[in-house]
């Protein structure tokens, strides 16, 4: 089995830290946070949970980052106590969580990440296989419930993503999308998506629960479901010429990596709405 990392014991850290226990993603997962005794304590707050909710992942907790380096993915998500990091401290956390775990998928967790990525492959030169953000599958998840609102279908059996860059920018590719197999345009008029895709805006940012169940699915696509894909944040290969923004596109994973971009069908006005999220 593998182990997770996650670096930072806040709000979203703990819960991350739960919801892959629970699920059995992983064998081991270690909170990692500048306050050890934090991290300790919620990494045995969830242990004691394990008698009543039947998991066997082992969790601990600690202050000292070189034990990432075991780690098969490692998460940043937010310190204990602090407002989630960006910027220059986002930086220099990023560059530190590489050296230590340099072969190891990052994923970014946090709304707020898509800078951090595009600056950890822009100024850090980091792969961009290799450092991917998991918040944009949490507004996926608020678009199929949406979507099942307005159609009175399970969200489950609802298959549409959003692309694009959150919370001015996000396209949905409804030629792609469907419901239980057959052709969403048949139950939306053009009028139906139109007002879903104005009430799109306020889906972001997700909250601390839909990101930790976000980036459970991301770590369990990458280590056991590689034929699924995921949104997540990509950062641009800038080898096209092109200079082009971190976005949220559907990606498929696997032995550690992201393997490919797999973009939807689009219609030619959703074209144009990503290629003006995504071009500077």
């Amino acid at each position: 089995m593998h182990q997770v990392a996650i670096i930072g014991a806040g709000e979203l850290g703990g819960l991350l830290a739960h919801v892959l226990a629970r699920r059995n993603v992983v064998s081991d997962v270690v909170l990692i946070d500048d306050n050890g005794r934090a991290a300790q304590g919620k990494a045995l707050d969830i242990a004691q949970a394990a008698p009543v909710e039947g998991f066997a992942t082992r969790l601990s907790g600690t202050a000292d980052m070189a034990l990432a380096a075991a780690a098969t993915i490692a998460v940043i998500a937010d310190p204990f106590g602090a407002p989630t990091l960006g910027g220059e401290p986002g930086s220099m956390l990023l560059k530190r969580l590489h050296d230590f775990a340099s072969r190891a998928l990052i994923i970014c967790a946090d709304a707020s990440h898509r800078e951090l990525i595009e600056r950890g492959v822009r100024e850090l030169h980091l792969a961009r296989a290799r450092l991917i953000g998991s918040a944009p599958e949490a507004l996926v998840s608020g678009v199929r419930a949406l979507v099942g609102v307005e159609t009175g279908y399970a969200a489950r059996d609802i298959a549409v993503t959003a692309i694009g860059v959150p919370p001015k920018h996000i396209v949905v590719p409804w030629e792609d999308a469907t419901i239980g197999g057959f052709a969403l345009s048949r139950l939306l008029t053009e009028n139906d998506r139109r007002r879903i895709d104005r009430r799109l805006p306020a889906l972001w940012p997700p909250g601390p629960y839909a990101l930790a169940a976000a980036a459970a699915k991301t770590i369990d696509v990458v280590l056991n479901r590689p034929e699924r894909l995921v949104t997540c944040f990509v950062a641009p290969d800038d080898s096209a010429g092109a200079r082009m923004r971190t976005a949220a596109l559907p990606v498929r994973l696997g032995h550690g990596a992201m393997i490919e971009v797999v973009l939807p069908e689009m219609s030619g006005r959703e074209r144009v709405q990503l290629d003006n999220a995504v071009f500077l």
